[in-house]
């Protein structure tokens, strides 16, 4: 979804929002589910039954979770911010300072977009696996490069409206 600020995006652009919002649902999927193995473990180590492996199962649904809400953020322009700069700056110049911040965002999701398939592809042809519960660490890369490609396309299509907007002189 679009922040209140923003008009309901249309076409490709639209359909990429979708995408990334249902992706960011996926993520809170995940953190749930992270509870719930926390939790689980809380309750077997008071049973006396202890649940071996759950920080291996939080190191990486945490990771997920986190990555599957970049997109999101990037897209309903949600990161955090140094107003104070800005708080004076006409709107042409935020347009800029926003257009600058998007392609960074695209550059720098594209270089990890790029690295960690190289991670993925060493941790799987390695068989790195986690110590307790042998899960394969690859998994985890997965999810995580579906989730800097819709960063990718998140700050790209924050470049393209920025973009839009600096011609406008800045105004949304």
């Amino acid at each position: 979804m679009a922040s209140s600020h923003t008009p309901r995006r249309t076409g490709f652009a639209g359909v990429a929002e979708t995408v990334i919002t249902l992706w960011a649902l996926f993520g809170g999927v995940v953190l749930i589910a992270l509870v719930v193995v926390n939790i689980y473990a809380v309750l077997s180590g008071f049973a006396g039954r202890r649940f071996s492996g759950d920080f291996e199962l939080t190191e990486m649904f945490a990771a997920v979770a986190a990555f599957c809400f970049l997109p999101y953020t990037q897209l309903s322009d949600a990161n955090v911010t140094a107003d104070i700069f800005t708080s004076r700056a006409s709107p042409r110049w935020v347009a800029l300072f926003k257009l600058v911040a998007a392609l960074v965002a695209l550059l720098f999701a594209l270089l990890l977009l790029w690295r960690m398939y190289y991670g993925l592809n060493d941790q799987r042809d390695y068989r790195y696996t986690t110590t307790i519960l042998q899960v394969p660490i690859w998994w985890a890369f997965v999810p995580i490069l579906v989730s800097l490609a819709l960063l990718a396309l998140a700050a790209a299509i924050n470049f393209v409206e920025y973009g839009r907007s600096m011609m406008r002189g800045g105004q949304a």
